[in-house]
C-alpha cells in the first residue's frame, strides 16, 4: 500500500502525460484562434473589394468603394467581436456543465468549419454572418483552454503557462501572414493545379483572384482535425471531475442559455445604430447604453441562477455570489481595455501599411502582421513572467503605459513604410499584445473551479463587446476632417488609432479595484 501523499512512478507518469496532452491541445487551439483573429485583418479588404461591387447596380468609383469597404470592414469586425463575446459565455457555460474537453471539441469544430465556409461567401452580409458563427467557437475555446491548463498544471507553473497561451495565439496570427505570402507567391502554380484536378475555370478564378482571399479562408477549416485528437487523447480536468462528483455541475440549467442569446441582441442593436448613418448621436448613445445593459444582464443571468441554486443546495457553504459577479465585471473591464486597444488601434496597422506602401510587391500588409506577431510573442511571455515577479497590478500598469507610448510612436512617428515602420510595429506588438499573457494568468485566479470557465469566459469576452463599440468609432474617425472639442483635425489612420490609445488610461485606474493574487494558489 502506498503511503499518503506519495504517488507511484506510474501514477506520476500518468499525471505528467495528462498535463502535457492538455497543454498541447490548448496550445494548438490557441494557435488556430490566432489564425482566426488574424485572417480577416489581412484579407478582409480584398474580400470586400471582391464582394461589394456585385451588390451594386452601377460600378462604384474608387472613393465610393473605399468608403463602403471601410464601413463593412468595421461592421464585420464588430460582428466577429460580439460573436466571440457570446461564444465565450455559451461555451464557458458548456465547459462548466459537461466538461472542459468536450466543450473545447465543439468550440474548435465550430470556428474551423465556419471559417472555411467564409471562403464560399457571395456577399458582404453572408461573410459577416459566417464570421459571427465562427467567432462563437473562437471565443469559447479561449476560456476553455485557459481553464483546462490552469487546472491541470501546478501553481508554480501558472505564469509560464499563461505566457505560452498568449504566445501560441500570436504564432497563429503570424502564420496567417506567411500563408498569405505563400499563396500569393504560388498563385500561378495553385491555379494550374486546381485546373488539373478538374475544378471549373470559374471557380479557379474566384478562388485565386484578389490575392487568393478565399483560399486563405478555406485553410482555416484545417483545425477541425484537432477536434478528433482532443476527444481521443486529452483527459478531462481533475478539478472539474471532482466538482461533477460533488454534484455541483448539475446545477447549471440549459434553459438559462436563452438569456445569453437575448443578451447578444444588445450589442446587435449597437452595431445596427452605429453602422446606419441615418441615426443621430443622441439615439446612438442611448442605444449603446441600452445594448450594454441588455448584454450584461443576459450574459450574467446563467451565473446568477447557478449561484442561487448552489446556495439552496449547500446552505452550509453558500457561494459568495456578490463577489463572483463583481469579479466578472472587473475582468470584463480589464479585458475590455486590452481588447479595445488591440482592435481599435493595433489591428489597423496592416491596412495602414498597405496604404502607405506604393508598391504591391512589398507585401506591406503581410510583413506588418508578421512583425507585429513577433513582438506580440515576446510580449505575452514577458508580461506573464513579469506579473509573477512584480505583481499583477503593477505589471498591468506598466503594460498600459508601454502600449500608449509604443502605439503613439507607430501612428504619430511614422509616415512611410520602411524598416523603421516595421520596428515600430514590432514594439507596439510587444506592449499591446502583452495583456494576452497577463490575462490568462490573472483571470483564472479570480474564480473558483465551479464557475471558472464561465466567469473568465464572460470577463474576457464581454471585453470584446466594448472593443466592438470602439471598432465602430475607429471607422468613424477615418473621415477626412474630424470636429472634436471645438477643434478640427485631419482624420485617417494616424488620428483614429492614436485617439483609441486613450483607453489605456482607464486601465491604469481600473486595475487598482482588483485583488493582488501574486503567490496565491488557484481557488478551489
Amino acid at each position: 500500500m502506498e503511503k499518503r501523499g506519495i504517488s507511484s512512478p506510474a501514477a506520476a507518469s500518468a499525471i505528467g502525460r495528462a498535463q502535457w496532452l492538455a497543454l498541447l491541445a490548448a496550445l494548438l487551439g490557441w494557435l488556430f484562434d490566432g489564425m482566426e483573429m488574424g485572417v480577416f485583418s489581412l484579407v478582409g479588404r480584398k474580400a470586400l473589394q471582391d464582394l461589394l461591387p456585385r451588390a451594386m447596380a452601377a460600378q462604384p468609383t474608387p472613393d465610393q468603394l473605399e468608403k463602403l469597404v471601410g464601413n463593412w470592414f468595421g461592421i464585420i469586425l464588430a460582428c466577429f467581436l460580439v460573436g466571440a463575446a457570446t461564444g465565450g459565455v455559451l461555451f464557458g457555460w458548456l465547459g462548466d456543465r459537461i466538461g472542459r474537453v468536450r466543450a473545447m471539441t465543439f468550440s474548435v469544430l465550430t470556428y474551423a468549419v465556419f471559417t472555411g465556409l467564409c471562403g464560399l461567401a457571395q456577399s458582404a452580409p453572408q461573410l459577416g454572418f459566417l464570421r459571427f458563427i465562427a467567432s462563437l467557437g473562437m471565443g469559447g475555446e479561449w476560456s476553455l483552454g485557459v481553464a483546462l491548463v490552469m487546472e491541470a498544471w501546478p501553481n508554480r507553473s501558472r505564469a509560464f503557462m499563461a505566457g505560452l497561451i498568449g504566445a501560441a495565439g500570436n504564432v497563429g496570427y503570424m502564420l496567417v501572414g506567411f500563408i498569405s505570402l505563400g499563396l500569393i507567391a504560388w498563385v500561378q502554380q495553385i491555379t494550374a493545379w486546381l485546373t488539373h484536378i478538374g475544378i471549373s475555370p470559374q471557380w479557379v478564378t474566384a478562388l485565386t483572384q484578389y490575392q487568393a482571399w478565399r483560399l486563405v479562408m478555406v485553410v482555416g477549416a484545417f483545425p477541425a482535425i484537432l477536434t478528433f485528437l482532443i476527444r481521443i487523447f486529452v483527459p478531462e480536468s481533475k478539478r472539474w471531475e471532482q466538482e461533477r462528483r460533488n454534484g455541483a455541475t448539475a446545477h447549471w440549467a440549459t434553459a438559462d442559455l436563452i438569456a445569453v442569446f437575448v443578451g447578444a441582441l444588445g450589442p446587435g442593436l449597437i452595431i445596427f445604430l452605429w453602422s446606419n448613418p441615418n441615426y443621430g448621436a443622441p439615439l446612438r448613445v442611448a442605444g449603446t447604453v441600452a445594448g450594454l445593459l441588455i448584454a450584461c444582464a443576459g450574459f450574467l443571468f446563467p451565473v446568477g441562477r447557478y449561484l442561487q441554486r448552489m446556495t439552496v443546495a449547500r446552505p452550509q457553504d453558500p457561494p459568495d455570489w456578490r463577489a463572483t459577479l463583481r469579479r466578472m465585471l472587473l475582468a470584463a473591464g480589464l479585458s475590455g481595455v486590452a481588447l479595445l486597444g488591440t482592435w481599435g488601434s493595433m489591428q489597423w496597422a496592416p491596412s495602414w501599411a498597405g496604404k502607405l506602401a506604393t508598391d504591391p510587391a512589398l507585401h506591406a500588409k503581410e510583413y506588418t502582421q508578421i512583425w507585429a506577431a513577433i513582438g506580440a510573442i515576446a510580449g505575452t511571455v514577458g508580461a506573464a513572467l513579469l506579473g509573477d515577479w512584480l505583481g499583477r497590478r503593477w505589471t498591468y500598469c506598466l503594460l498600459c503605459l508601454g502600449s500608449i507610448a509604443s502605439l503613439l510612436w507607430l501612428y504619430q512617428g511614422q509616415r512611410e513604410y520602411n524598416s523603421q515602420f516595421l520596428a515600430a510595429t514590432c514594439l507596439a506588438g510587444v506592449f499591446s499584445a502583452s495583456f494576452y499573457g497577463w490575462l490568462p494568468l490573472y483571470l483564472p485566479e479570480l474564480f473558483r473551479t465551479q464557475v471558472r470557465a464561465t466567469g473568465q469566459g464572460f470577463g474576457f469576452n464581454f471585453g470584446r463587446i466594448l472593443a466592438a463599440i470602439g471598432t465602430l468609432q475607429t471607422g468613424a474617425l477615418f473621415a477626412p476632417k474630424i470636429e472634436l472639442f471645438g477643434a478640427t483635425y485631419a482624420g485617417g489612420y494616424p488620428f483614429a488609432c492614436s485617439v483609441m490609445t486613450a483607453i489605456y488610461v482607464v486601465g491604469l485606474i481600473l486595475i487598482w479595484f482588483g485583488p493582488e493574487t501574486r503567490r496565491q494558489p488557484l481557488p478551489d
